[in-house]
């Protein structure tokens, strides 16, 4: 069986490509630059060479697949990365979809996103849930064009796709805005917790990888299957962290709806070189649930994903391995003005607080 993987570079695709192989797979991966494809090759696939806004640069290593898994997406909050997010996250997918609809592969995995429902206000939908929006970030909103406007109508069309929309991925080799905080929880620079109830789902990278394959294996074409562990608050999540840990929790917790006026500030983010964490879309996020449940994917691919515990401490030794030796530096001024700021609001809402009672 060949596999043909766009994406195959990032977080999750590194372990779709790896468990391919492992099962026997031979495996084509797309890849723009020579850095990612070293550590494919390492792995054991043949490197394509190419771009997903190129179509013409995957049809002969296409062409003979079995099953195409298009990961490939921008999922990066920077603003150079989300002026290219139209022309890769909605583009890119078209571009990915229909060659391989074209070139009759029998069946096409399309990594989709639990974004795609923006905030679901505290629900826990499945995968007949829809929304046109209001979107937060430009992610969402590509994300959602590419699963709506294009994946949606080359199925209607009779296309062998099958989508998976994965939850908040975590685990080792993760730099994402999880990946920040739970760095800036190891090195005790999280002074307050940010939109405490703010609500995502968490699965380990490696079981949402194994719920791909598992889609191509055993799903339905033209079925969605959501891969998404529990939902979680994430004051909850970072209390979680602490019992695991040891290490001590945050002072307290900041309702989103005081951070939130906060979010055009953060664009300060990128010139003082700070964490995504401190930008304007995750500040604007705050206080949202990104949330859906994923009995189906129990139910008709035997999806099973390990418990939180057992992943989450993977992850913090994983970080704990990784720290480099000046850790912390910048965060540490990121940390304080946020625990300044924090203040200042927590003063002003008992001043309010004062006023009405007098």
């Amino acid at each position: 069986m060949k596999a043909f993987v766009t994406g195959g570079t990032g977080f999750i695709g590194r372990s779709v490509v790896r468990q391919l192989l492992a099962r026997g797979y031979r495996v084509a991966a797309l890849t723009r630059s020579e850095r990612g494809a070293a550590a494919l090759r390492e792995m054991g696939a043949q490197v394509v060479p190419g771009d997903v806004t190129d179509r013409e640069s995957m049809r002969a290593a296409m062409r003979d697949a079995d099953v195409v898994f298009h990961i490939a997406a921008i999922y990066d909050y920077s603003p150079a990365a989300k002026a290219q997010s139209e022309a890769i996250n909605v583009e890119g997918t078209r571009n990915v979809l229909e060659l391989a609809h074209e070139l009759g592969v029998p069946k096409i995995v399309y990594t989709s996103t639990l974004a795609v429902f923006g905030d679901t206000k505290g629900e826990l939908p499945d995968e007949t849930y829809y929304t046109e929006g209001p979107f937060l970030t430009e992610y969402d909103r590509t994300k959602w064009k590419a699963h709506y406007e294009v994946a949606e109508p080359l199925i209607e069309q009779g296309a062998p796709i099958i989508i998976v929309m994965p939850g908040v991925a975590y685990g080792p080799g993760d730099t994402s805005w999880l990946a920040e905080t739970m760095r800036l929880f190891h090195r005790g620079l999280l002074p307050i917790v940010p939109g405490p109830e703010s609500v995502a789902t968490y699965a380990y990278v490696d079981d949402i990888a194994e719920g791909h394959i598992l889609a191509a294996e055993k799903g339905r074409v033209g079925e969605c299957y959501i891969l998404a562990g529990p939902a979680v608050p994430l004051g909850e999540m970072v209390e979680f962290w602490s019992q695991l840990t040891g290490r001590r929790a945050p002072l307290f917790g900041l309702p989103a709806r005081f951070l939130r006026p906060m979010a055009p500030a953060g664009r300060v983010q990128p010139a003082l070189s700070l964490p995504t964490v401190f930008g304007p879309d995750m500040i604007g996020s705050l206080g949202v649930s990104y949330a859906g449940r994923s009995d189906k994917a129990r139910a008709e691919l035997g999806w099973r994903p390990r418990p939180l515990q057992a992943g989450m401490l993977e992850t913090f030794e994983w970080i704990a391995a990784t720290e480099p030796a000046d850790a912390g530096a910048r965060e540490k001024r990121a940390a304080g003005l946020i625990l300044l700021a924090a203040l200042v609001l927590v003063i002003l809402l008992l001043r309010r607080r004062v006023e009405r009672v007098s």
